[in-house]
């Protein structure tokens, strides 16, 4: 479905704001930062002090929750008074393990780990979030008389009556949807129960957490022997990892948590507090300096154990261990866990999209699908994906697992799967007017997860439909994304990015700005799976390139994610990016949120004109008399269609009529083209000096997927081909790798043989041929179509 672009009006801020706001970015004019600030409603100094500077923000005391705190500290110091056992009881997903790494840290101070503190995270595969009464019972036989819930909890009524049968008391820490009357727990923690202006609403399971050890620090203050700020660093993660709206002290502890989180990475490795954190930050080639480094690096790596293995419990021993070896071990357990995630994810979503094509998305207002095949763990993930891609609610459903199949005593089959929300649709709402229909839910306006009778999938189905085109009210839904700030490419770089800076941490509510460059075109594209810590490929495309437009003759460098190079428009187009720092590379680029050419009524006026100067001298045509410039001399003869939309490009770019001078192609055989690659290869490998795709293509004068099978052969004959960046290095020759190097040689030479055919039958195609599908490449790039190739 195709995307809504919503542009921000622009408000000019007055000029005293702007100048308050520079006094933060002195290296800039802090007029961008400024309008995206005025935008958001930051319009008074005493707001932007207490926004950009930490220091000044008065924080909301932990007392705040009044009552409710008060029963909860009294418990917890019963039970240390009478050398009670107590349990953390946590969640799987960021948020709930990063909880549980705050209480096992904090309440670590005040009771012995493992003799009077045990924690217990569900299994996300087996289990579901919130308390379960076999869990309690593992519990009771280890003689805990006190569960302190973290992230989860408050609609487990009767868990929590089960398990006071058993002598066990319940405190509940939680930020989720609140149940209709206050559970019977010893006390119940969280901010829903305050007004949502309140500056402790939107904090997350993490921040809650924290504020009850906060209120036992201030009650026992001579006890612990590490300070409370030392938990910051894992509140930070915890927070931005669960996209709360970072305001009030959200915010404010965000802020806090990322300079610790610096701070310990910046130790060397042995020195580290936390050094699991930091060999993650390590294995995903971040620093831990940005809100970023959370959201892309340490957030999705926590998440992705208990997707793929169902038991995250070690995640807590790697966020607060001191035993580097341990941890070491850990972390790279983890970082396959995410490794096989982004395949996992790859593949689910590629098939929710082919179930997604057989859906008339104009009479439905919330998706739900459901298949076998799925991995329930990465549900979640390709739900917000289509949610964002379709502007509706989605909710994926596995049916896949032994428990799911239905027993002999006449339980239900059930399918489990997650929701995800757009559009500020409130679809914990929507899933719980549809309780009747459901064996378990849970989450909040943005994200739910459930289980529900496979047979009941199509009356739900139905029902949630109904239900949200009643809510609408005839309006309709549509995928939308929002641009901030319309910039060049001249205005890229160090300068703005300290400008945009200013308002992290982003998050909901105060989101990454997204910046509309207008006019513009892309070149030196290249994608290639990304690679995990041990140089394997992961099944994870992203594309690299330059980006360019009128204001600067320089380029930009940017990534698409997830994404080939064949899909950005071969024309002049509007994007929307957001900038970035990457530390690996140590370079400023855009990553790519949303791309579409220019209007086909703007590339209509610009039609190049096409001169063919085939078996006519190869110097370059005189200027032409109907344009008045030198065309652009195509010499080399392609092998599909595809090749005439890079031309095309070019010519409108430069504004040249293009000159079709094709004439014979490659003279060598295929076996002389084989000799001149192996001597190439024996050159480079002597000289260790690297060569570009373009120059071996050049060289050979073959295509890409020639070249493809004769590395590929190069390989089976024992050459070592290592990628560095866009670079390509052939080492030396070793001892031959394959037991049948002439199979790879053969394909190597049928391939050169194929392409030589198709290139004669473009050397002859007539001329209004090819201006007809140099016309079609221009209306399919328009129009936001992939060009295929029709040879």
């Amino acid at each position: 479905m195709e995307q809504q672009w919503i542009i921000t009006p622009t408000e000019q801020p007055p000029d005293w704001f702007v100048e308050a706001v520079k006094h933060y970015t002195p290296a800039s004019s802090g007029y961008y930062a400024a309008q995206l600030l005025w935008q958001r409603g930051i319009r008074e100094d005493s707001q932007l002090t207490a926004f950009v500077n930490s220091r000044t923000y008065q924080p909301a005391s932990p007392w705040e929750f009044a009552q409710e705190m008060q029963l909860a500290v009294e418990r917890l110091q019963q039970a240390r008074e009478n050398g009670e056992k107590v349990a953390i009881w946590g969640d799987f997903d960021a948020d709930g393990i990063t909880s549980t790494a705050v209480l096992w840290d904090g309440l670590g101070q005040f009771f012995t780990p493992h003799e009077h503190l045990a924690y217990y995270i569900p299994n996300r595969l087996t289990e579901s979030h919130g308390l379960n009464c076999p869990g309690i019972d593992g519990l009771a036989q280890q003689n805990c008389k006190l569960i302190v819930t973290c992230d989860t909890g408050s609609t487990n009524i009767s868990e929590i009556i089960y398990a006071e049968t058993l002598g066990i008391d319940v405190i509940v820490t939680d930020h989720h949807t609140l149940p209709s009357s206050r559970p019977p727990v010893t006390a119940i923690i969280n901010p829903r129960y305050l007004p949502d202006d309140h500056q402790l609403f939107h904090l997350s399971g993490v921040a809650v957490a924290y504020k009850l050890v906060e209120a036992i620090y201030e009650i026992l203050p001579n006890i612990p022997r590490q300070p409370l700020e030392d938990l910051l660093d894992l509140v930070a993660v915890g927070l931005i990892a669960d996209l709360v709206q970072l305001s009030g002290d959200c915010r404010y502890l965000a802020q806090l948590g990322i300079q610790k989180l610096q701070a310990d990475f910046k130790q060397p490795a042995a020195a580290r507090r936390r050094p699991g954190v930091g060999r993650l930050l390590e294995l995903c080639q971040r620093n831990g300096d940005r809100p970023t480094d959370i959201s892309f690096g340490l957030g999705p790596r926590i998440n992705a154990v208990s997707r793929i293995q169902g038991d995250a419990s070690f995640c807590v021993e790697l966020l607060t261990s001191r035993n580097h070896e341990r941890v070491q071990e850990l972390a790279e357990v983890t970082e396959l866990a995410n490794t096989r995630r982004k395949s996992l994810q790859k593949d689910v979503a590629r098939q929710v999209e082919r179930k997604l094509s057989q859906i008339d998305l104009s009479t439905t207002s919330v998706i739900v699908l459901a298949d076998s095949q799925w991995a329930l763990g990465v549900l979640g993930l390709v739900a917000g994906q289509v949610a964002q891609e379709t502007g509706r609610p989605t909710i994926l459903l596995s049916t896949d697992g032994v428990e799911n199949r239905g027993d002999l005593t006449g339980n239900p089959a059930l399918a489990r799967g997650s929701a995800r929300s757009v559009n500020s649709v409130d679809l914990y709402q929507l899933v719980k007017d549809q309780a009747h229909l459901l064996h378990r839910f849970g989450g909040h306006p943005f994200a739910a997860g459930l289980s529900l009778a496979v047979e009941n999938i199509p009356l739900f189905t139905q029902a949630i439909n109904q239900q949200l085109r009643q809510n609408l009210a005839g309006a309709t839904l549509n995928a939308t994304v929002t641009a901030d700030l319309t910039v060049t490419v001249a205005e890229l770089g160090k300068e703005l990015f300290a400008e945009l800076k200013l308002l992290e941490p982003c998050g909901m509510g105060n989101p990454v700005p997204k910046l509309l460059i207008q006019n513009c075109w892309f070149e030196n594209s290249w994608h290639r799976n990304q690679q995990d810590w041990r140089g394997k490929k992961v099944q994870y495309i992203k594309t690299e390139f330059d980006i360019r437009d009128d204001s600067s003759k320089a380029k930009f460098p940017g990534v698409w994610w997830g994404h080939y190079k064949d899909e950005l428009p071969p024309v002049r187009c509007d994007c929307i990016v957001e900038l970035d720092y990457n530390t690996y590379k140590k370079r400023y680029e855009i990553r790519i949120i949303a791309v579409r050419p220019q209007s086909e009524f703007f590339w209509r006026r610009q039609l190049i004109e096409i001169i063919d100067w085939r078996n006519l001298p190869t110097s370059a045509p005189e200027n032409h008399q109907e344009s008045g410039s030198t065309p652009l001399l195509w010499k080399n003869c392609p092998s599909c269609w595809d090749e005439l939309g890079v031309w095309v490009r070019r010519c409108l770019y430069n504004q040249q009529p293009l000159a079709i001078a094709w004439g014979e192609t490659n003279h060598q055989t295929p076996e002389q083209t084989w000799l001149t690659l192996v001597g190439v290869a024996k050159y480079l490998s002597r000289t260790q000096k690297l060569v570009t795709r373009t120059q071996l293509l050049d060289k050979l004068r073959i295509g890409d997927r020639c070249l493809y099978f004769g590395i590929q052969a190069l390989t089976a004959c024992g050459f070592i081909t290592t990628r560095q960046d866009q670079h390509l290095q052939i080492s030396q020759p070793g001892n031959i790798v394959s037991d049948n190097p002439e199979v790879a040689i053969g394909n190597f030479l049928a391939a050169i043989r194929e392409e030589q055919f198709q290139r004669r039958y473009f050397a002859e195609v007539p001329l209004s041929t090819i201006q007809t599908m140099a016309y079609q490449t221009i209306i399919n790039a328009s129009h936001g179509s992939e060009f295929k190739s029709q040879n």
